[in-house]
């Protein structure tokens, strides 16, 4: 026989007290926390394959050396113009300017516009997501080189 329409069903309890709509929830809010994990990650692997174009003058990781540019361990949250042994240009160094994700989306976009007479000549990523991507795979990298 066919219920009414708008009438609740009662969920009967799977455990001893615990309703169905409580296990429920709890499964859906681990599959969502995983899944924001995988996310993340699937961020940082693209950030990565991006950050191919930045390898020319920069590195990242344990054994990473400045180069042409500075080494970018540890640089969001850093102040500009700060690695140590990195030779920056004034415009850079005199910026004031601290690498936080919402500078960097500015600078990745248009290093020049962002810092008028930096050395850096690459032209900046058009593609926002590139940028979102390319920040949260130089975030996984602590002050040390190794991966947080």
């Amino acid at each position: 026989m066919a219920r009414p329409v708008g009438r609740a069903r009662r969920i009967e309890p799977l455990a001893k007290g615990q309703p169905m709509k409580v296990k429920v929830i709890g499964i859906a809010m681990a599959a969502l926390a995983a899944s924001v994990g995988a996310a993340a990650a699937q961020d940082a692997a693209a950030g990565e394959k991006v950050f191919a174009k930045c390898k020319i003058c920069h590195q990242v990781g344990e054994t990473a050396k400045n180069a042409v540019g500075p080494v970018l361990n540890g640089v969001v949250g850093r102040k500009a113009g700060s690695e140590e042994g990195y030779n920056y240009s004034t415009a850079n160094k005199g910026s004031g300017l601290t690498w936080d994700e919402a500078t960097l989306k500015e600078y990745l976009k248009n290093p020049r516009a962002k810092v008028p007479g930096t050395k850096m000549i690459f032209p900046g990523l058009t593609n926002e997501k590139d940028i979102d991507d390319v920040i949260v795979y130089l975030k996984q990298y602590g002050l040390d080189g190794k991966k947080t």
